[in-house]
Formats: C-alpha cells, structure tokens, sequence
C-alpha cells in the first residue's frame, strides 16, 4: 500500500522518493513523475521549484531519521553540540586519500592489536593495566581516523573474531573514534573514547572462559557472574591507575539501556554518561556483525537498521543516527549486488553521496570470480554498460556467494 509523507524541502536527502510536488509537473525540469533524489544537485532543484513535497516511503532507498520522524510524529531532535555542550567540537577535512592511509592503518592497527593481547595477558597475569602503553598505542588508531576514517573501518572489518577476543576491543575502538570524529571531538576525547572501549570488556578476564563461550540460556547465578564483568572492570580500571572519567564511565556503564532496561543500575535517558551511550551503540553494532557462540554474524547494513529500530528505546536518537553518519548506510564490509548484476564489497563510503561508495568488484554479472578484484568508485560509473549508470541494488548477508571478505587486502 502506498504511504507518503509530506515533507518540506529543507529536510530532503539523498535516497528519498519523491512522488508528488506542491506545484503542477509542468513547467519544472523534472521529466517523469516521481524520482529518487541521489545527489545534493537533485535535492538542490527540487528546492529551487518546491517549499514542500510528497515522499513514497516504501520507495526510498533510505529512510532519513527526519523523513521517519515526519511518518511517526517522533520527538524533535537535540542538536549534537546540546548533548555535548561541556566539549570543544569542531568539524574534520579528511587530509588523505583512502589508498594512502589505507598502508598507515594497517601498520598502526597491527602494533595495536599486538599491544592490546600484550597489556590484556599482563593484566591477567598481574591484576594491573599498562596505563601509559594503552595511551600511547591508542594515538596512531585516533590520528588515522581523524585523517580519513574508512580505511580503519574496512580494516576493522576484515579481521574476524568473536565476542570475547581481543579483536574484539580493537573493533569497538575503531567505532567509537568514528563516532567521536562523526560529532566533532577533539581528539584528546577521540583517544579517551579508544580507550574505553578497548576497556569495556576487560572485566571478562575474571569470568569463567567456558561461560563466556557457552551457547545456551545461562542460569540465573550464571547471568549475575556474567554481569558482575562491569564491576570487574571497573575494579581493574581503578586499580591500574586510571582516573579519566570518561573511560570509567564506558567501563562501568557501557550495558545501560535509553529506556532503563540495562544494567548494572537501570540508569535511563541523561543518567547515562554520554560516552557510555556511545559505548553501548558502537558495543553492540560489533557485537551483531560479530560470529558469537550463540548467533552468526549479520550484515553491517543490518546491524545499522537494527540500530536505527532501537532508537530512543535502547540507544539515544542522535547518536544512532550520528553513527549512521559516521560509517555510512552500507557500511565497510557490506557485500552488495549492484544494478548490473555484479557483486563486490564495500570498502569506503562518500561523504557527499552516501548511496555511491567505493566497492571492490569480486563477481561479474554471472557471479563469476574476477581475476583480480577491482577497486571501483560507483560515483565514477557513469558511462559504463551503455551509458546507464551503475549504483547499490541490495545488500547481501555475510557469506553470500561464499566471499570471505578477509581475502580482499590491499
């Protein structure tokens, strides 16, 4: 069934439909009744002729946060810069092309990796945490990203993992910076935010390996020694001399829930510490795209939908919303069939059009292996197969076509 939604220009972006104008068809530039606007260039002509327009929802190749809250009447947003207003924020220009930081990544992901199971053994062995070496092995993860996030957020997906390995702690890290640099963070909160994450399971060392493992309902008492992780942590944190606040607050309260339906204290709303909101978005998208002993992992582009579906019940809107942003609507990872018929796996999105990201070709249109994988930018595609350009027409779920996302490095 149809369902539009009228919608003033100045809330248009790209991936809405757009059915029906506030003016006759004739006399405007648009040749067919109903298109989807894929650049900034169409929304800005819809603008020039239109003050308000009728949108198809079940069209959309995205529905915008503002676009649902229009279909639902949802509560008016609090502008980023409110819910950190005792922080400095400033916008990031990315400094480096993909291809180049892609090499400085991946060397400053390895040395952490390499550092996080040196510091996380030590401190299984010791009880302590080696406050200076977590600071100093977080920097060049934050410089990276702060440069140009996406060549972190492929890497971050490339390794796999489960829930409760060290890579674990890597990959929250790269979200968390993500969505730090996505709001405007100085980078000294960027590295705070590296660091609780990289923290916010630590407490698992002290629970029981074959629980953390098991793949059935846990027991009452089992439940409360899982979640006695958090006090673990927090205990662990204190002791090894750690006093950014920031830090012990992802720790300590990374499993609080919007809607007071967390734990340890059932905090809700603002009782949360902004950075342990964060935690608990970026914890759980790598959780969900994460293989775990008691569910497969699922697509990015699922986890960001399952995400969004949480909003202002578990997560805070606007920091959903804000990580959407940030690692894009198909995020790095996700393997995709395009309009011709090939499939390929995205490695890096468009700032300006988040429906065209760059996509590594592995399949042509007969699900046929290339020889060599291409890098293509599907902004550049014009031209090819009889001039129609060539865009994202589904995602696919980890796996599809046996493709091991793992194979493809540069």
């Amino acid at each position: 069934m149809l369902q539009t939604v009228k919608v003033p220009t100045s809330d248009l972006s790209k991936g809405m439909f757009v059915s029906g104008l506030d003016r006759d068809w004739l006399g405007t530039p648009f040749l067919t009744q109903g298109f989807l606007l894929e650049s900034d260039e169409d929304i800005t002509r819809v603008r020039d002729y239109c003050k308000h327009v009728w949108i198809d929802i079940h069209k959309c190749v995205y529905v915008s946060p503002t676009l649902a809250r229009h279909a639902k009447g949802e509560r008016p947003r609090i502008p980023i810069p409110e819910i950190f207003k005792d922080r400095e924020l400033s916008d990031y220009a990315e400094e480096t092309a993909w291809k180049d930081e892609h090499p400085r990544a991946s060397k400053a992901l390895d040395n952490l990796l390499n550092d996080i199971t040196d510091i996380f053994d030590q401190a299984a062995d010791s009880g302590k945490l080696d406050a200076v070496k977590l600071r100093t092995s977080a920097d060049p993860i934050v410089g990276s990203i702060a440069r140009n996030p996406d060549a972190c957020l492929w890497l971050g997906r490339l390794k796999k993992h489960d829930e409760y390995s060290y890579q674990h702690s890597l990959s929250v890290a790269i979200w968390a910076v993500a969505l730090g640099r996505q709001i405007g963070l100085h980078k000294r909160d960027l590295r705070s935010l590296a660091i609780g994450a990289m923290l916010m399971d630590v407490g698992k060392l002290l629970v029981d390996p074959e629980l953390l493992r098991a793949d059935r309902d846990l027991t009452e008492e089992e439940t409360k020694e899982m979640r006695h992780h958090v006090a673990h942590g927090v205990h662990l944190v204190k002791k090894s001399g750690i006093i950014n606040q920031d830090v012990l607050d992802m720790v300590g309260f990374h499993h609080e829930r919007y809607d007071g339906s967390g734990y340890p204290r059932g905090l809700r709303g603002d009782e949360i510490p902004t950075f342990a909101r964060i935690a608990a978005i970026v914890d759980t998208y790598d959780a969900i795209t994460s293989d775990r002993s008691y569910a497969e992992a699922k697509a990015p582009s699922e986890a960001v939908k399952v995400l969004y579906e949480a909003r202002d019940k578990q997560f805070q809107a606007e920091l959903v919303e804000a990580f959407i942003q940030a690692v894009g609507i198909y995020p790095a990872g996700t393997i995709v069939e395009l309009t011709s018929g090939e499939i390929g796996i995205v490695v890096a999105e468009s700032r300006t059009r988040r429906l065209l990201p760059k996509v590594i070709l592995v399949l042509n249109r007969k699900k046929e292996e290339y020889p060599r994988p291409k890098l293509v930018d599907l902004q550049d595609t014009q031209g090819r197969y009889q001039d129609k350009p060539i865009s994202i027409s589904r995602s696919l779920e980890p796996g599809a076509y046996d493709i091991d996302i793992g194979r493809y490095k540069f």
